[in-house]
């Protein structure tokens, strides 16, 4: 029995509509966070819309690469161990809620601006992994194609912001990397305002480790 089968399916619908989205400039219009529509036309599902396209297919695979390897342990095992039957629903609320969350500076700062759009699950899968980091920051870890070492998810959550304000520095292509600062906080914040003790537990994690 395939015990992640929330994430895979997320995974998979994720795939599905940014690789439409890539042949299909209708669907890739409709579907990215587009402030300036969302408040002219009221077009609030791009909230969502816009977190299943991605810019190109490198885009989409770190996604996804990021969200099955720290996703899988959340779904698996983190969230039933805290949350009991209310595991999967918690997941969901986690992924999404980081997802309409990351967009939500992007809108007020470029509410005016017809020339402003993003794209992306950026902000839904910083959600997940620094929720990953605050129960275990430690536990498990991660390999990059390009370094034969095992990372840890705190240095990961660490590595992938400082490469998400790079590029938001350079302003290259329509993702949305602010967003993985606001769906991580979201990620770190929301487990532990339901169950506190896991920001008690970080800090012996940490402590521990010095």
């Amino acid at each position: 029995m395939i015990q992640s089968i929330l994430i895979i399916s997320i995974i998979a619908l994720t795939a599905i509509t940014s690789f439409l989205a890539f042949n299909n400039r209708v669907i890739y219009g409709s579907a990215i966070f587009y402030p300036f529509a969302v408040r002219e036309r009221g077009e609030w599902y791009r909230f969502i819309t816009s977190g299943f396209i991605h810019a190109d297919i490198m885009h989409l695979a770190i996604n996804m690469f990021v969200l099955y390897s720290f996703g899988e342990i959340l779904e698996r095992y983190y969230l039933p161990a805290l949350f009991g039957n209310w595991a999967k629903l918690f997941l969901v609320f986690l992924y999404f809620g980081g997802m309409i969350a990351a967009d939500i500076p992007a809108y007020f700062r470029h509410r005016h601006d017809a020339t402003y759009r993003a794209l992306g699950a950026s902000g839904a899968v910083s959600a997940v992994l620094f929720a990953v980091i605050l129960i275990g920051p430690f536990q498990g870890s991660i390999r990059l194609f390009f370094l034969p070492i095992d990372i840890p998810p705190l240095v990961f959550g660490v590595l992938y912001l400082l490469y998400s304000a790079f590029m938001a520095r350079r302003r290259m292509d329509n993702v949305g990397h602010e967003a993985h600062l606001v769906g991580a906080l979201f990620g770190f914040i929301v487990p532990g305002l339901f169950k506190p003790e896991l920001f008690t537990l970080l800090f012996h994690h940490i402590q521990n480790r010095l």
